[in-house]
């Protein structure tokens, strides 16, 4: 029997139509989407790369609302404003569409409406606020009111943005509607529910399934919700702005469907309308095809792309039509934060895209470099920008810039700037391009597995070890003593150049072009794959090589500290909050501390503990075993939020029941200033069981 052929889908979050691109979100899902969408065209595989705006849902009316326009303009102003900044950064989409388009909301009602005539929805009838000012029901971001876990008066009906809980908005004290600024009253209206429990045996062997290749945190997620159980959620909204429901549908006046119901179907409408003849071979089953469907997003999208959406598709595919695939994995990243604080776009402490592309013109690759060396892809990440400058600076300049350009200056001076004879490579020259090989197989092999953090950090030190060849072998001392040993020199280090070039095509495009450019010269598709596969790309004896030019330039102080003024003079964070520092606890001698067994160690599971609003219960690998440790930090942290997080644990504290359940260790946190506790975790992932010394 014959291999079936692969063909990839690669989906990016569809970005939401309400305000700019920053950095968080580049670094979360775009720019590694669209390394590996680069580097599976590398690799010559059938592979398209969908996205588009998220037009729907609440957080749009309320824009429309503060700046005094429709939905439709805010879509419009800010599709626009991302697809024309995807565009310059050069994150290369096969199609970017828009779920206000009408192909979507077609395709959207087909889906519904397969559904509906199959009875796959529950109808349910319940009570919710309604302004009788505004004369409409409140969606939950449209009500406010005192979060009863912390206290704070200004929390939405939904989540509590300082404590972070999910509430309902029946949670709330003293609500009141956004619109009117009116308490509002409970009416009863009618939604259509997916029964997501009727799916959950579905799910759970699903999930068991990719417990090997997806990563500790979406799995962890993943679990955490499947263990608490699934219940029916509401497919419906009472809103005017979203996508209809079809006409079939009885009594759906002022309905629309649940932004996260018609978000993910914008997958398959873009494909629809990029590939309209032939679509189906990217989504829907074929017993001669191995599908892959690869979904990029940030870790707050884990539950809709890994739980909802799949449910979704095994219910349409439970009506007998057309088998729709399911994720092949979710490689969900962490969030990146700004100089030590959390990205807000409310109080604008962001890093625009575009921004940077008008304050940095024609330097996208610095900011990919940027990003992906700090990639949050296991844990939280810090953009800094004095970080940015010291990688530009001291990595790019100093390292790859280096190499580049002094390979091409001394080409120039010592051979008119043409590729001098190979005569026979030594030991130096054979190791070098040994190393090329194992490197270049280890960048593939981690691009595949979602590790463009360790990849890139390969490609570097292949970029270091070329510095490194033209310290051993000195060809501007060289060519005064034999010039036939130099033009080897000068012939492995251009074709080692050249060849780090094509490697470089996935995270730095716009550089590798700059580099053929000098080279005068393109690769094939097929020079990647014969790189990795333990062969190099030669050049040919006399090849005349342009002039050299510098691939990169420093980033100076003046530019870094307008940076720092802009943030700070644009932001409305707070920097003068008073600090609340506990005192200083008795002495104790060093024999007293060294008692303590303190160990990294990593949160396998999480989950509420059942009548105790503070507690969680954590399943940890501590590197000597797993176990079980309470923890009172539920008020801060949701169960799902904290899969994969490496935490700070006392080992040898003695067992104590708590609520029954016997916990084995203690959780080391610290609290701010607000009384909020935070995680202490190593700068970098290590592994579990690492002693705290």
């Amino acid at each position: 029997m014959s291999e079936k052929k692969k063909v990839y889908t690669i989906t990016a979050a569809l970005p939401y139509a309400n305000g700019p691109l920053h950095v968080g979100h580049i670094a979360g899902c775009f720019l590694p989407a669209d390394i590996y969408h680069r580097y599976l065209r590398l690799k010559g595989e059938d592979v398209i790369f969908i996205c588009g705006s998220d037009e729907h849902g609440v957080p749009v009316t309320i824009r429309a609302a503060k700046e005094g326009t429709s939905p439709q303009g805010v879509v419009d102003k800010y599709n626009t404003m991302m697809k024309t900044a995807f565009e310059k950064f050069g994150i290369e989409f096969s199609f970017y569409g828009r779920t206000s388009a009408p192909y979507h909301h077609a395709n959207a009602q087909h889906f519904f409406e397969t559904l509906y005539t199959h009875s796959k929805f529950d109808e349910e009838v319940t009570q919710q606020f309604y302004d009788i000012k505004a004369n409409q029901f409140l969606a939950d971001r449209y009500i406010t009111g005192t979060c009863p876990k912390c206290s704070n008066p200004n929390a939405y009906g939904d989540q509590c943005e300082r404590c972070g809980s999910t509430l309902n908005p029946t949670d709330l004290i003293n609500p009141k509607s956004t619109l009117s600024g009116e308490k509002p009253e409970m009416r009863e209206t009618k939604n259509w529910y997916l029964p997501l429990q009727n799916y959950q045996k579905q799910l759970e062997d699903y999930i068991n399934s990719h417990q090997a290749d997806w990563k500790v945190n979406v799995y962890g997620q993943c679990k955490s919700w499947l263990n608490d159980g699934l219940n029916a959620r509401a497919m419906t909204r009472d809103l005017d702005w979203g996508v209809k429901l079809p006409p079939i549908v009885k009594d759906a006046d002022g309905k629309v469907m649940y932004v996260w119901f018609d978000a993910p179907l914008g997958y398959i409408s873009n494909t629809q309308e990029y590939i309209k003849d032939g679509w189906e071979k990217y989504w829907i089953e074929d017993e001669n095809t191995d599908q892959k469907l690869i979904h990029f997003i940030g870790k707050d999208n884990i539950v809709f792309h890994c739980i909802i959406f799949p449910a979704m598709l095994m219910a349409y595919n439970s009506t007998g039509g057309k088998q729709y695939i399911l994720p092949e994995n979710v490689p969900a990243n962490e969030f990146l934060n700004l100089e030590g604080d959390k990205i807000s776009t409310s109080r604008n402490w962001a890093v625009w895209l575009h921004e940077y592309l008008e304050d940095f013109p024609n330097r996208n690759d610095e900011l990919r470099y940027y990003l992906t060396a700090i990639a949050p892809e296991s844990k939280d990440s810090d953009f800094t920008w004095g970080g940015y400058q010291l990688a530009v600076n001291s990595e790019l300049v100093a390292i790859l810039g280096n190499f580049v350009n002094r390979v091409i200056v001394l080409t120039h001076k010592f051979f008119d700037g043409k590729v001098p004879n190979k005569n026979i490579y030594g030991e130096l020259e054979n190791k070098l391009f040994e190393n090329l090989y194992n490197k270049s197989k280890a960048i593939s092999d981690n691009l595949a597995k979602y590790k463009f953090r360790d990849a890139l950090a390969e490609l570097m030190d292949l970029y270091r070890a070329g510095n490194k060849y033209f310290a051993d072998t000195e060809p501007w001392h060289l060519i005064k003593t034999n010039k036939e040993q130099t033009e080897t020199v000068l012939n492995a280090a251009l074709t080692y150049c050249y060849n780090l070039g094509i490697l470089s095509q996935a995270f730095l495009p716009e550089t590798a072009k700059k580099i053929f450019n000098l080279y005068n010269t393109s690769p094939i598709e097929s020079d990647f794959n014969t790189i990795i596969n333990g062969n190099y790309i030669t050049l040919e004896t006399g090849h005349a090589i342009g002039e050299a030019v510098h691939l990169f330039k420093n980033i100076e102080d003046t530019e870094i500290q307008k940076q720092i003024e802009k943030l700070k003079s644009s932001s409305a964070v707070n920097t003068s909050v008073e600090l609340n520092i506990t005192p200083q606890k008795d002495m104790i001698t060093f024999d007293d501390f060294a008692k303590i067994d303190l160990r990294v160690a990593t949160i396998l599971e999480a989950e509420k503990v059942p009548n105790a609003d503070k507690l969680l219960k954590l399943t940890l690998d501590t590197g000597i075993d797993k176990r079980i440790v309470i923890s009172g930090i539920a008020e801060y942290y949701k169960p799902e939020d904290i899969i994969g997080k490496q935490v700070s644990v006392v080992v040898n504290l003695a067992p104590r029941k708590m609520r029954g359940i016997e916990s084995q260790g203690m959780i080391l946190m610290a609290k701010d200033s607000e009384g909020n506790l935070h995680f202490l975790s190593p700068a970098t992932a290590i592994n579990p069981g690492a002693d705290i010394t």
